[in-house]
C-alpha cells in the first residue's frame, strides 16, 4: 500500500513540473530555436489570410505602448484611408471594442459578416474611416464587434471605449 501511495505522489508530482517549469519560463524554447512546423504553418496560413494592404507584422515580444504594438507602416496607413471605392455596400453599424492588441494588422471581427472580405469602417464621431480585412464573429447582428489597434486608431476611436461605427464593403 505505501508504494502505490508514493507512486501517486509521484506521478502528481511530475505532472506538475510542466506547468512550474512554464510559470519560470524554463518550458520555453530558445529565441534560436525552429518553432514546431504546426505553430509556423498556423501562422503563416493567418497571414495569408489577410490581405497585404490589411496585414502588418507580429509586434515585438515586449511591446506594452500602443505605439510599440501598432506595427502597421506609414504606407498601409495611407492606403487605408483613402476614400473607398464607388459601389460600397453598407453591412451595418455596430459597437466596436478593442480586440487582441498583439493581433498584428488592419481588421475587425464581426457577427455582420459570414465569410472574409476586406470592408471599410468609418467613425460618425471623427468622419475617419479605414480599409479592414472583415472577419465573421459567432453571435447577433446586433452582437458587438471586436477591432484591431492599428484600426482603432485610425479612424481615431478610443482605445479604452466602446466606439459606434459604420462597417461597408470597399466597393
Amino acid at each position: 500500500m505505501k508504494h502505490y501511495i508514493i507512486l501517486g505522489v509521484a506521478v502528481v508530482a511530475l505532472a506538475g513540473c510542466a506547468g512550474v517549469t512554464d510559470r519560470l519560463g524554463l518550458g520555453k524554447r530558445g529565441a534560436d530555436a525552429a518553432p514546431p512546423a504546426a505553430e509556423v504553418e498556423a501562422e503563416a496560413r493567418a497571414e495569408a489570410s489577410l490581405s497585404s494592404a490589411t496585414a502588418a507584422a507580429r509586434p515585438p515580444a515586449g511591446a506594452r505602448t500602443a505605439d510599440a504594438l501598432d506595427t502597421t507602416t506609414a504606407e498601409q496607413r495611407a492606403e487605408a484611408s483613402k476614400p473607398a471605392a464607388a459601389g460600397a455596400k453598407s453591412l451595418g453599424t455596430t459597437v466596436a471594442s478593442l480586440g487582441s492588441a498583439t493581433e498584428p494588422g488592419l481588421w475587425m471581427k464581426t457577427p455582420l459578416v459570414k465569410s472574409e472580405m476586406q470592408g471599410r469602417v468609418t467613425n460618425p464621431a471623427t468622419g475617419k474611416s479605414s480599409t479592414v480585412e472583415l472577419i465573421p464573429l459567432d453571435g447577433p447582428a446586433s452582437g458587438g464587434s471586436r477591432m484591431s489597434l492599428s484600426a482603432l486608431r485610425l479612424i481615431g476611436a478610443s482605445l479604452t471605449d466602446l466606439t459606434k461605427v459604420e462597417v461597408s464593403t470597399n466597393g
